[in-house]
């Protein structure tokens, strides 16, 4: 007897009240290796630093990620459609150990929006609101910390619209990134008008 396919579980979801609905699923490696590989060599995705990755070298590295104790990763969707790439991490123990002055409920985030051909209009600031909003869903999360190239000014000005707030420069092995913090009370006040009605699911 043939059996249907599985549905990827759905984490988190969000309405925006202009773009409709954006959902977060887990990352399947060996399923998403495709589709992967089609985001992160992309020109665009030149600071995600896998500009050269081959297919196989882009499953491996995600299996990693999503067997590690501190580090995970999901497909984002908007209208039922992948959309962005979002991994969440434990900055005191990965990417910023040791780097700067680590609060207990802290979570790192790093997120790619997939390259389109027909941009939508403040479709990249939904997508770090769904990526915040999904962090948030934790309620031991405290404050998302990230660490964006310093010559990211596109992402620095979608930080600050969400509520970060820039710490300062910071020298890591493979950048000089730009330290930034933000609260979940910086988060609700920089985002309590932008259409995040319909939030569902518990922590991912």
């Amino acid at each position: 007897m043939s059996t249907s396919p599985t549905t990827p579980t759905t984490l988190y979801s969000r309405t925006d009240a202009a773009l409709g609905t954006f959902t977060v699923r887990p990352l399947d490696p060996k399923a998403d290796a495709e589709l992967l590989h089609g985001w992160v060599t992309h020109p665009k995705a030149a600071f995600w630093m896998m500009q050269d990755a081959t297919p196989a070298e882009v499953e491996r590295e995600y299996t990693k990620i999503t067997e590690a104790e501190h580090h995970d990763a999901f497909i984002g969707l908007h209208e039922g459609r992948p959309a962005f790439l979002m991994e969440r991490y434990d900055p005191s123990r990965i990417e910023l150990a040791g780097l700067y002055d680590a609060r207990y409920g802290d979570v790192g985030m790093h997120f790619l929006v997939a390259p389109s051909d027909r941009p939508l209009h403040g479709f990249t600031l939904a997508v770090i609101t769904t990526v915040m909003g999904a962090v948030f869903a934790d309620p031991a999360a405290t404050r998302v910390v990230v660490e964006p190239d310093i010559r990211n000014t596109a992402v620095h000005a979608l930080n600050a619209a969400v509520g970060f707030v820039p710490e300062g420069p910071l020298t890591k092995p493979e950048k000089e990134a730009l330290l930034s913090f933000c609260t979940r009370a910086q988060f609700e006040a920089a985002t309590g008008a932008a259409g995040t009605t319909g939030i569902t699911g518990g922590a991912i």
